[in-house]
């Protein structure tokens, strides 16, 4: 943090009280809940602007696209590269970070349009399917597995991230071609018999199972990696990626048998009622509230209480979101066979919200809320 006289000599004493004016300048947690409050209206309006099936078409298609190259930028460029755009202000640092995401999530989408989508348009569910699960996968290469063997092998962050995100799409690309299968589609208006894969699986089911595998890595995140963190040969790649990847499947499967064997939940109504609150809601307690909220705890009551948090906020904004789409989108039939409202639930808070939050906590740095060089208490 530079000192007041230190920064009043290097610009003008107008312009740094205007710029202390202009920023409110809060601590976590009021800054994380007023950042994820205007976040949140943002994309409530923003969804607004279009019908249901062009929102959960054309729209959620598109904004999903770019996600994975936004957790590239996030997550394994931390926001530091390229040092072009690294080296700006806010926010024209944002801006740059979020021009490279759309250039970049364009040509990722181009090219699954093409190839997955075989140039369908509306959309169709399984260029939609694809594209979600690209999300997942370039999370389980850039958190799980921390980027290895990329950042091992490749010493330049911009070069090891770009050729991990094109990793990212080929074995999502190969893993949808073996194991997803629309059959159950086929007599629905939106079944293309040349874009299914035949997979081994019900579609629905795995991309649920894709889902709740993920969110048992935000529970993880929770915990800080604990008890990962008591073995220090366990955090070391490929260790880590390796024993982290399984507890997920092993966990996942638990979750997922219990929520649609045990109680027989139709897989799309679970995964609005699971896997997607207790994400959105990670999001929230991580990185919009930056861990603050039980930051004087330590390991594991921190963890039970972050995922106690993350559970309950995650459903309750679920059921908000619920609660207004009706005057957002219209009336939306809920439940099998068409599941529309279910759809809408899952594009709003993961397709829209979610990277419209991590792009101003993280791109933006929270700009003109908190001062990113200020330290909470």
């Amino acid at each position: 943090m530079v000192p007041a006289a230190i920064q009043l000599s290097r610009e003008s004493a107008p312009d740094y009280y205007l710029r202390q004016i202009n920023m409110l300048n809060l601590k976590q947690p009021f800054a994380g809940f007023a950042a994820s409050a205007l976040v949140i209206a943002v994309s409530l309006g923003f969804i607004s602007l279009f019908d249901a099936p062009k929102f959960v078409g054309w729209v959620a298609f598109c904004l999903i696209s770019f996600i994975p190259m936004e957790i590239v930028v996030g997550v394994t460029w931390n926001c530091n590269h390229p040092g072009f755009a690294a080296s700006l202000q806010q926010p024209a640092k944002g801006l740059a970070l979020v021009l490279i995401t759309l250039v970049v999530g364009v040509a990722g989408g181009a090219a699954s349009f093409v190839v997955v989508g075989g140039k369908v348009s509306p959309p169709s569910p399984m260029l939609m399917t694809c594209t979600i699960t690209a999300v997942i996968v370039t999370f389980w290469a850039t958190i799980i597995w921390g980027g290895w063997p990329f950042t091992a092998m490749i010493k330049n962050p911009v070069a090891a991230g770009a050729t991990m995100l094109v990793a990212c799409y080929a074995v999502n690309y190969l893993l949808f071609r073996v194991l997803f299968d629309y059959a159950f589609m086929q007599r629905a208006p939106v079944y293309t018999a040349s874009l299914d894969p035949h997979g081994l699986f019900n579609a629905n089911l795995v991309l649920v199972f894709y889902l709740t595998f993920i969110s048992i890595m935000f529970l993880v995140l929770n915990f800080d990696l604990w008890p990962f963190t008591l073995f220090h040969s366990m955090m070391k790649q490929p260790v880590l990626g390796l024993v982290w990847t399984l507890l997920c499947l092993a966990l996942g499967a638990i979750v997922f048998y219990i929520g649609i064997f045990a109680l027989r939940m139709d897989p799309l109504q679970f995964m609005v009622r699971v896997p997607i609150p207790f994400i959105f809601g990670s999001i929230l307690v991580l990185n919009m509230l930056q861990g603050s909220l039980f930051a004087k705890f330590s390991q594991p009551v921190k963890g039970v209480l972050n995922a106690l948090a993350s559970a309950v906020l995650g459903s309750v904004l679920a059921i908000f979101y619920g609660l207004l789409s009706r005057f957002i989108s219209g009336p939306l039939s809920p439940g099998p066979p068409a599941n529309e409202f279910e759809i809408w639930l899952a594009s709003a808070l993961l397709g829209v919200t979610f990277p419209f939050l991590i792009f101003y906590a993280d791109f933006f740095q929270f700009w003109q809320i908190k001062n990113p060089e200020s330290q909470d208490l």
